[in-house]
């Protein structure tokens, strides 16, 4: 499940969860962000400045992110090693006592889960925080993070958040680039993505409201699944929901249609600290370097070299990291 089709599902389990946190502790991230255990994992460096953990989700993206933050910080002088948890409503507490002491996060996804849980379950319904503005839903994420104890670095271009890909016959054959295109084309479709597709707001209902787009029915492949995009590519299914740093999508000859008019929130990836124990200027320093380096398109290129090249994420971390100039050696 992406993002922000989680966001809610996420938010919800953490009431549910709260009294196992109390005991567990733990740590995570998201997508299979969700339900896992803890790992122990790679590191090093110099140790002058002081040792930071890293939370990482054990999902390809997250993954790569970890590395960079791990290996930009290394170079910046602090001893680094990073912890796999597959569970926010884990890694989000473990954050906040120090366990962790920084981890990649999504805005959108990190400010309505911390409204759940500090606003009760139904606020990200009936009073979200989120939007598909950046710094709107950083300014709302800051407010919900700093009684927690959790500083939210900068925020940057890079983004991973709900997006629809159709194939590239289909939108050559109607004239499609974006999701008003096809909502003006008339052309009926049908979704291949989770069976919750059909009440999400950000997803079959927010289709048709925002974009006037004839939705016929919902094909329950899963999100971003090979059997969702394998059905689009036969023709079965018109429209897959998949996410925005998809790195397997010409695999399938498809091509993401814009969200012109901003349906989706802003999932921009950020680092999010322990303020006590990483809030010192230096590591924000190093931290917002990659941040502002980062792109979308070098997430859909790393997250291919991983899950497509093979490549281990610490090697894809390090290459990418000496390309962009943002360590030395």
């Amino acid at each position: 499940m992406s993002k922000s089709t989680r966001a809610l599902a996420a938010a919800l389990a953490a009431v549910a969860l709260a009294a196992s946190l109390t005991a567990c502790g733990g740590a995570s991230l998201e997508q299979s962000k969700e339900d896992g255990g803890a790992a122990s994992a790679s590191g090093g460096g110099a140790s002058g400045k002081g040792k930071l953990v890293i939370g990482a989700a054990g999902f390809t993206e997250s993954n790569v992110l970890a590395e960079l933050y791990a290996q930009v910080l290394r170079d910046a002088g602090y001893s680094t090693s990073i912890t796999t948890v597959n569970n926010r409503e884990l890694y989000e507490p473990s954050l906040e006592k120090g366990e962790i002491d920084i981890v990649p996060e999504y805005a959108a996804t990190l400010a309505e889960f911390l409204n759940a849980k500090v606003n009760g379950p139904k606020a990200p319904q009936e009073k979200p925080v989120a939007s598909s503005d950046p710094a709107s839903t950083v300014a709302g994420l800051e407010k919900l993070a700093g009684p927690l104890g959790l500083k939210i670095l900068s925020v940057g271009g890079a983004v991973d958040q709900n997006a629809f890909a159709v194939t590239k016959e289909f939108a050559r054959k109607n004239d499609l680039r974006t999701l008003s295109d096809l909502g003006r084309s008339g052309l009926k479709v049908k979704i291949a993505a989770g069976d919750e597709c059909a009440v999400r707001p950000f997803c079959a209902p927010g289709l048709k409201s925002t974009y006037g787009i004839d939705v016929s029915g919902i094909d329950p492949k899963g999100v971003g699944t090979p059997q969702a995009k394998q059905a689009v590519k036969d023709g079965t299914d018109q429209l897959v929901l998949t996410t925005t740093t998809d790195a397997t999508l010409e695999s399938f000859d498809l091509v993401l249609l814009e969200d012109d008019k901003k349906l989706q929130n802003a999932d921009n990836v950020l680092p999010v600290v322990n303020a006590k124990d990483a809030g010192a200027p230096e590591i924000a320093a190093a931290l917002d370097r990659l941040t502002k380096a980062l792109t979308t398109a070098d997430l859909v290129e790393l997250n291919g070299r991983v899950d497509a090249r093979r490549e281990k994420p610490a090697d894809a971390a390090k290459a990418y990291l000496k390309a962009k100039g943002l360590i030395g050696g």
